[in-house]
């Protein structure tokens, strides 16, 4: 299945995939993986476009304070939560 979204987009979806499970990485981190350290909002923006959930763990990727940020999934930010907690993931802090 070909994935749709922009070249930028793709690329961020394409580093997600590669966060192990139980850990994260930060929205800044991946903009400077991509060569975009300025680009931690597009990056966000991706996550909150990734087509396929399952497969592109956008739940892995926070803020570089440490909170969470959004979740694009169903439930929202408690469900992007449990998911870190359930790999076994507990360094986040929590509105």
């Amino acid at each position: 299945m070909k994935i749709k979204g922009t070249i930028f987009q793709i690329k961020v979806w394409e580093e997600i995939k590669k966060i192990p499970k139980g850990t994260v990485k930060t929205y800044k981190e991946i903009a400077c993986n991509l060569g975009k350290p300025n680009a931690s909002r597009a990056v966000a923006n991706a996550c909150a476009k990734n087509p396929i959930i399952v497969q592109i763990p956008c739940h892995r990727v926070i803020r570089s304070d440490g909170y969470l940020g959004g979740y694009s999934g169903l439930g929202g930010v408690e469900t992007k939560k449990k998911l870190l907690i359930k790999e076994g993931f507990y360094k986040f802090k929590f509105k």
